[in-house]
């Protein structure tokens, strides 16, 4: 125990944080050197390095390797793998970094496509099967356009396109992981198999994850090829489409489909409305959704790309489903409405799964869409309300009610002007606001939760009420700027099980206001962080954490960019 004299909390911390600072720039700095000299040999040079005691399999067994296949397997976490597999394609040791990394995702890419026979069956364990062989296609399809982007033509840095690479391998790690899990709430044996069939490609992804994530370290030393378009560069169509965004009337005059229940749009479904667009589509597909409760179970499939879906008011167009697990379907099939392709929009919108507290896990809103946003809507429901199962997402000034891990999933997700409202659970629950996913400590996911408020909706008198809990060894949640009211538990964060957590989780809190942000009391696990300085802090805002300073302005939508 560290002696500091008569210092208060605050200015402890602050010296802690100075001298820990210290520190990491020192090791920082010796880091970057070390990898600087091993990418340019690596880059550069053509001398073979030794891999010592052990027998490389990408050369028949000797002992020599190129230093590019030691330079990137040697950062991954399954090294086994990646010298079986990048290390022992034809050519290998003449091969850069970046050309090795490109193998990792074909090898990756090769794997997953052979699962997805593997996942099939009846009885039960079909919708389970079903939920797996969806999801894998999903990944195999991420990985096809990871591939593609490495084929444009249009060079830049590697920080910027190592965002979308490591967004979309985080994804497919996501997926195999959601695929087990839905396997799992079937049968133990089910889960075992699931793990089992895609052990391999697990183990690839998360190699080529880690692989990604060095070289975006070393940017300023390699680049690789981006195609995605920054607001800058999508023109003045763009820029009136935003325009038009801020201004919902205008929007909606402007739609290229209007569902109404009465019959005075083109279809009364909002099913119905999504067969018509487009497949792959780069222009904006505005549906307009006018006033009524719509039962229906919605999807906007993976193809369907920049859907822009507006309503009358959260409280005049609601989407209402009750899909549920105690009735036999996988979590992830649950949700009332679930949206796949990529720059989908809503505004003035209701989300609700109408299952109650005691069907259990009932998703109202599930998210897997890269760049997606939300405005003005509502997530209804109980025990997981809202699924931001992967990708990019934002969410600005929406209402989100539930009980049980009511905002969950592994995505990389901004919460900004927010109203949260726990409500009241099943008699003997405690609530969890988030329960975050990440499994892997290269992947770009989290919880952000920036400028909103959290009070209760109900009394929830004799409830214990809790900011989360660590779903996976690497759960990662920021809330920051927020109003918290009294009601939230002092410990702040419950275990998922027994009395602790695994030390690699990230929680933190800065700047909070309210009864319920004061931190003495918080528990003392060491991945909590209740002094975060502001730089850190800031990592978790909209412009580095979902690089939204890109993309959110083509939205239209308010937002604000850093604390």
């Amino acid at each position: 125990m560290h002696s500091y004299g008569k210092l208060d909390e605050a200015e402890q911390a602050k010296l802690v944080a100075r001298r820990r600072t210290r520190k990491r720039i020192i090791i920082i700095a010796v880091s970057s050197v070390a990898l600087a000299c091993i990418v340019i040999g690596a880059v550069f040079g053509t001398t073979a390095v030794t891999h010592a005691g052990k027998k490389s399999p990408e050369n028949g067994g000797g002992d020599s390797i190129s230093a590019s296949v030691k330079a990137v397997c040697d950062v991954t976490l399954y090294k086994d793998t990646c010298y079986r597999t990048v290390g022992s394609s034809p050519n290998a040791t003449r091969l850069t970094p970046e050309e090795l990394f490109k193998i990792a995702v074909e090898f990756t890419l090769e794997s997953l496509s052979k699962s997805v026979a593997k996942f099939s069956g009846g009885g039960k364990e079909m919708a389970a099967m079903g939920a797996c062989k969806e999801l894998i296609e999903l990944a195999v399809e991420h990985l096809n356009e990871t591939v593609t982007s490495l084929d444009g033509k249009m060079t830049t840095s590697l920080s910027e396109l190592g965002d979308d690479l490591r967004t979309w391998l985080s994804s497919v790690v996501t997926y195999q992981e959601t695929c087990v899990e839905a396997l799992q709430e079937t049968t133990v044996d089910l889960k075992t198999y699931g793990e089992t069939n895609l052990k391999n490609s697990t183990e690839m992804t998360s190699n080529a994850l880690a692989i990604i994530t060095w070289l975006t370290k070393i940017s300023d030393t390699i680049k690789l090829r981006r195609r995605m378009l920054s607001w800058e560069e999508t023109g003045s169509e763009t820029a009136s489409f935003a325009r038009r965004m801020l201004q919902e009337k205008d929007l909606r005059t402007m739609a290229n489909i209007v569902v109404a229940k009465d019959g005075t749009g083109n279809y009364t479904t909002i099913g119905r409305a999504l067969e018509d667009v487009p497949e792959k589509s780069s222009n904006k597909t505005i549906i307009y959704v006018k006033e009524g409760v719509y039962v229906e179970n919605v999807k906007v499939e993976n193809s369907k790309w920049n859907v822009v879906m507006v309503g009358d008011g959260q409280d005049k167009t609601i989407v209402s489903f009750g899909l549920n697990f105690v009735d036999g379907t996988p979590t992830f099939q649950t949700a009332t409405f679930a949206v796949f392709g990529k720059g989908f929009m809503a505004r003035d919108m209701t989300f609700r799964n109408t299952a109650g507290a005691a069907k259990h896990q009932a998703v109202a809103l599930m998210v897997s869409a890269d760049l997606s946003a939300f405005y003005h809507c509502t997530m209804d429901a109980f025990q997981d309300t809202l699924y931001a199962l992967s990708q990019r997402q934002f969410y600005r000034e929406c209402t989100i009610l539930g009980t049980v891990d009511f905002i969950f999933g592994n995505s990389a997700v901004v919460f900004q002007n927010c109203t949260i409202l726990p409500r009241r659970p099943m008699p003997g629950q405690q609530n969890t606001i988030t329960a975050q996913g990440r499994t892997d400590p290269n992947q770009n996911t989290g919880i952000s939760i920036h400028k909103c408020s959290i009070s209760p909706l109900d009394n929830l008198g004799g409830v214990q009420t809790f900011l989360g809990r660590p779903w996976k060894n690497f759960s990662t949640t920021v809330v920051m700027k927020s109003f918290m009211d009294g009601f939230i538990d002092p410990r702040g964060w419950l275990p998922w099980v027994g009395n602790t957590a695994p030390d690699t989780i990230f929680y933190a809190e800065y700047g909070n206001l309210g009864a319920g942000a004061w931190t003495k009391n918080r528990v003392t696990w060491k991945g909590v962080r209740t002094f975060l300085t502001k730089k850190a802090a800031n990592k978790f805002t909209v412009k580095p954490f979902i690089n939204g300073d890109k993309w959110l302005p083509a939205t239209g939508f308010p937002f604000k960019p850093d604390l």
